[in-house]
């Protein structure tokens, strides 16, 4: 007969929580293997990106949107987030003048900067992806003019072409700090 067909419900609970603190464990060291690094995969119009895990706060559906007067275009209003307000932005406006057809897979990409948080709406997120020292020995750089002051370089992920988003960049960035028409 198994062992575990013996054990109390209490002994039973207790060797699920060790063997899922085991495996927790083993993720962790995957994880923090040296040399990879971790970001979120989106698409914005028919461009591939990734952003560094660290830069990308939270991912949600799109609320509804209360329109702002005056200002730029790819300001698409601002969203209440959990009591506060959030500028949304079109990042496919920003990036490429082309607004972005809201779908059921369209997210929004929450970010810090200076005062606050901004809300980038962007076509489809994809989650996690790793990129290793070898996928980034073998990076191209960025050849889009309106992209190359914030992505350095693009990676092979799979069969995905990514681009290395600096979101530390974009809000800095003058022209995205002026939202105002």
């Amino acid at each position: 007969m198994n062992q575990a067909a013996n054990l109390t419900p209490f002994e039973t609970l207790a060797r699920y929580e060790r063997l899922s603190l085991a495996h927790a464990l083993e993720v962790q060291d995957k994880m923090e293997a040296p040399g990879l690094w971790r970001g979120i995969g989106y698409r914005v119009g028919a461009r591939l990106f990734v952003s560094g895990i660290d830069e990308i706060n939270e991912l949600l559906a799109v609320p509804v949107l209360t329109p702002v007067p005056l200002t730029q275009p790819w300001l698409l209003g601002v969203a209440n987030v959990r009591g506060n307000l959030v500028p949304v932005i079109d990042f496919g406006r920003f990036l490429f003048g082309e607004r972005t057809q809201p779908t059921e897979r369209t997210r929004l990409l929450i970010v810090r900067q200076g005062g606050g948080s901004v809300a980038l709406m962007v076509d489809e997120v994809f989650g996690q992806r790793t990129v290793d020292q070898e996928q980034r020995r073998e990076a191209m750089a960025e050849d889009d003019p309106r992209l190359t002051r914030f992505v350095e370089e693009r990676v092979e992920v799979g069969i995905q072409q990514l681009g290395v988003f600096s979101m530390n960049r974009l809000v800095r960035a003058p022209d995205f700090r002026q939202a105002a028409a």
